[in-house]
């Protein structure tokens, strides 16, 4: 049996690399025979998978932002569909990213309708929402798995038949997080040292809109704690050059690491300003305060002000609808807000165990461990009996 797995951004490429191991441990126990076909990345190989196509690169948030990569993705979903016709799969994963996934979803629908599709970590639509976008999601969907309750509520509500909200992912890889002692000790950082790591892009777009505001507020708090370390994770390597150029620019004693020590670089922080994304979960999942900061092009914030539906947009603020950890968006994302926060949460013990707390609140509506292999099996579930 072959399942074709859809993905088209780094997150995806993460959580398609964590789904296809479970695959193969439930396939195992099962007795089924199953290869993994599929778009996505370097993670997604690793867990087994023939990756026909890397999409890690072609993501981007936003109007203007997406026009760079509309052509190559274009011409790589050509590609794909011609796969997917030469090579029918017996089940359809999209996952996460809404972008790519409905296009294909759709030539599926058409062109193999005999084919089962599940969306796997559906798409935030509960965030920000067109009737349309939901019902394209719905469509091309014979069984969504949902990472967030709510979310799950919300597709049920719009019509969904058949929803299963099965965790969040994180849950089973940071079920024991590394602690801080480890992480120096592995980083050869001493004890007393002053960390705070940042974290400015897993997109090409971020290192414009959001490096030089997180940069320059990093300078600012330098300046006011001499004494500061900064460590910057590269998420890709092709960033390296250019986040060294920006850390040099802005004075920053900082380190560049690797992504392999990217837990590493969280787990020994004292404090970390963050990009809004699955990485703020990654965070509160490692105990460790931080700031989560955004910004686009001002075109797509101002259409962003207009069809974002909540009062958050950090998945540590969304899982409970509490305003756990600080969100600074958009105009409000500057340098010296940046920095306030951040030397507030440094030097404020109070504050720093509030956002403990609220860590320990928003874990318990993240689901049990198992998540993985929960949502392997709702996915083998959907298997056609042999041929």
């Amino acid at each position: 049996m072959n399942i074709f797995i859809h993905t088209g951004e780094v997150s995806g490429d993460l959580q398609g690399g964590l789904l296809i191991r479970a695959l193969m441990r439930q396939a195992e126990k099962r007795g089924i025979d199953l290869s993994v076909t599929g778009v996505g990345g370097q993670q997604m190989a690793e867990a087994g998978a023939n990756v026909i196509a890397n999409t890690v690169r072609l993501s981007a948030i936003g109007l203007l932002e997406a026009l760079p990569y509309y052509i190559k993705g274009r011409g790589l979903q050509k590609q794909v569909n011609r796969y997917l016709l030469e090579n029918p799969p017996d089940l359809m994963v999209l996952l996460d990213y809404m972008g790519p996934n409905i296009p294909v979803g759709k030539f599926v629908r058409k062109e193999l309708p005999g084919t089962p599709i599940a969306y796997y970590i559906a798409p935030q639509q509960w965030v920000f929402s067109t009737k349309r976008d939901t019902q394209n999601i719905l469509d091309v969907s014979d069984k969504l798995l949902a990472i967030f309750p709510d979310e799950a509520t919300f597709y049920e509500q719009a019509g969904g038949n058949n929803v299963r909200w099965v965790g969040h992912p994180l849950v089973d890889i940071l079920a024991e997080p590394m602690s801080k002692s480890q992480a120096r000790a592995e980083l050869t950082i001493a004890d007393d040292a002053q960390i705070v790591t940042l974290m400015p892009a897993s997109r090409k777009q971020e290192l414009q809109y959001i490096m030089p505001v997180m940069f320059e507020a990093a300078a600012y708090i330098q300046a006011q704690q001499p004494k500061v370390r900064f460590l910057i994770p590269v998420s890709l390597p092709d960033f390296r050059e250019e986040i060294a150029a920006a850390a040099e620019t802005y004075g920053l004693n900082a380190r560049l690491v690797d992504k392999a020590d990217g837990q590493r670089a969280i787990a020994a922080a004292d404090l970390v300003i963050n990009k809004s994304g699955t990485a703020n979960l990654e965070v509160a999942l490692m105990n460790v305060p931080q700031i989560v900061m955004y910004r686009l092009s001002t075109l797509t914030g101002i259409v962003a002000k207009l069809i974002v539906k909540t009062a958050f947009v950090s998945p540590v603020n969304l899982m409970e609808n509490q305003p756990i950890v600080p969100e600074l968006l958009q105009w409000d994302a500057t340098s010296e807000a940046v920095s306030k926060e951040a030397l507030a949460l440094l030097t404020d013990e109070d504050k720093r165990q509030k956002m403990i707390s609220g860590y320990a609140q928003m874990k318990q509506a993240m689901g049990e461990v198992g998540v993985c292999d929960r949502a392997a099996n709702e996915i083998l579930d959907m298997l056609p009996s042999k041929k």
